[in-house]
């Protein structure tokens, strides 16, 4: 079981990977989301000239993962924090991907802020056959409901083999740890139940769990995901204390995992086996200098305009048939 990326390259093998873009927000106003922070004549001053800097860059980066290992563009890119289908629209445009036939899965949620998850995904590699999304709604302290970004389960054929993915991005941490773990925990029972349920429509069935949960490896949010549903966590091994997908409050975390069902691990010579997983930390994805050389290059830091990619590395497996 190796996680480290190996040094030949191979056309049978695929890359999937999930990437959190930082507040993938356009230019205009959206009347129904709170997105008045990203707006030319905001404090952020979020104008077109930096829109489309930052949809140059991140198409840089996707394009990137994963390639060392495959000599090939990602199969699967499932998004978090992408505002609308324009932006999926606009990035799939951008020069490092308009000659990848990519499409998208994408469903507006009702996040206030209008965040939502999305997959990407190579028409040569992937033919999508079934899509839908589960909302997740809690209860405020001070009554009244609050929505959150839904999961996202696309199945398709990947090279002739059926396949769930189901992207996710759990509550933050902003409201505090505690505050929010309950949260992350009933998210982690409503996705137990949806791979429940997809288990028995499908015995077989095989599964892919991606997203920034804001709960590392060895939180009992994950933990108990894992032990119930019989997924395989290879981001376990990744972390270190000056190694992750984030910096959050000074320390790597590794919030941002992908998660496979063990029947990737049956050896078939005519059927897709996990190959690796790693974290997509290149030297051009992060700060070159400073306090904070190393970690990754992001567009904001508070309200000040750092012109980078995105507050968090992507991660990514890859699959061999």
């Amino acid at each position: 079981m190796n996680n480290m990326p190996n040094s030949q390259p191979s056309n049978n093998t695929y890359t999937i990977a999930f990437y959190n873009t930082e507040n993938l927000f356009d230019i205009y106003n959206d009347r129904e989301k709170h997105d008045r922070d990203y707006l030319p004549n905001s404090t952020r001053k979020w104008t077109k000239k930096r829109y489309q800097n930052k949809i140059q860059k991140l198409g840089v980066a996707i394009s990137k993962i994963g390639k060392s290992e495959t000599h090939k563009a990602p199969s699967l890119i499932g998004l978090a924090e992408v505002e609308n289908g324009k932006v999926l629209r606009d990035l799939l445009n951008s020069s490092s991907l308009k000659d990848i036939p990519y499409d998208f899965v994408h469903f507006n949620s009702k996040d206030e802020r209008g965040m939502d998850v999305a997959l990407l995904y190579n028409k040569a590699d992937f033919t999508v056959t079934h899509s839908e999304i589960f909302s997740l709604i809690f209860d405020r302290p001070e009554g009244g409901d609050d929505f959150t970004r839904d999961v996202l389960l696309v199945t398709g054929m990947l090279r002739g083999e059926t396949i769930s993915i189901l992207v996710n991005h759990w509550a933050s941490r902003r409201e505090g740890t505690q505050l929010s773990e309950a949260k992350r925990l009933q998210t982690s029972e409503k996705l137990s139940s949806i791979i429940q349920n997809l288990k028995q429509a499908q015995p077989g069935a095989k599964i892919i769990v991606m997203g920034d949960f804001n709960d590392d490896p060895n939180c009992k949010s994950i933990t108990q995901l894992t032990e119930s549903n019989e997924l395989f966590n290879p981001m376990n091994t990744l972390r270190s204390f000056n190694r992750g997908s984030l910096v959050h409050h000074l320390k790597w975390h590794l919030f941002d995992q992908i998660m496979v069902s063990t029947n990737f691990f049956k050896p078939d010579a005519d059927h897709l086996e996990f190959d690796e997983a790693n974290i997509f930390d290149a030297d051009f994805l992060k700060e070159y200098k400073g306090k904070y050389k190393g970690t990754p290059f992001r567009t904001y830091a508070g309200e000040k305009h750092k012109g980078g990619y995105s507050d968090h590395f992507p991660v990514y497996i890859t699959l061999k048939k």
